[in-house]
């Protein structure tokens, strides 16, 4: 074989081999990663603490975007948030799961592996200090991460007894 020929037939072979490990490569690291959940936080445009949750929130790998609403309440009317849960910011996921307030990070991660076909989604009514995006120094208050559930009930998902 000529040695030009030879070279040429090396280096398309060489080039199928790294294109198929490749192409096989991604294909499997693409099944073994986990979705990236997105979240779409409906806030008023003023609010600064939702802004800091939505820091936090990004801070430990959720990407956001968020829609400012003048009237919250429309919102929360159409995602069923029953006013006994509600907060300053209603958060959707792109799993269609609603979290209310300024839930800790780690809740939803914890709340979006497990199945709950019941629920809607997470609340932390009200806006308790220490809480994600409500740090006022050392000052912090207990507080409860309720679980929402279709039927409008509700019960304790976390209790969060420090920071």
């Amino acid at each position: 074989m000529n040695n030009k020929y030879f070279n040429a037939f090396i280096f398309l072979l060489a080039t199928a081999v790294l294109s198929t490990s490749a192409y096989y490569t991604q294909a499997y690291s693409t099944e073994t990663e986990s979705p990236k959940t997105e979240l779409l936080v409906h806030k008023s445009p003023t609010c600064g603490c939702c802004k800091e949750w939505i820091k936090h929130a990004n801070s430990n790998g959720y990407t956001t975007t968020t829609q400012d609403h003048s009237n919250l309440g429309e919102i929360k009317e159409m995602y069923d948030i029953k006013p006994q849960y509600r907060s300053c910011h209603t958060t959707v996921s792109s799993e269609g799961y609603i979290f209310e307030g300024h839930i800790p990070a780690k809740y939803i991660t914890q709340f979006l592996s497990e199945d709950h076909p019941d629920a809607i989604g997470l609340s932390v009514p009200g806006m308790p200090l220490g809480s994600p995006g409500m740090e006022v120094g050392d000052r912090f208050m207990p507080y409860d991460v309720l679980i929402l559930f279709k039927d409008g009930t509700s019960k304790v998902y976390a209790e969060v007894l420090k920071k």
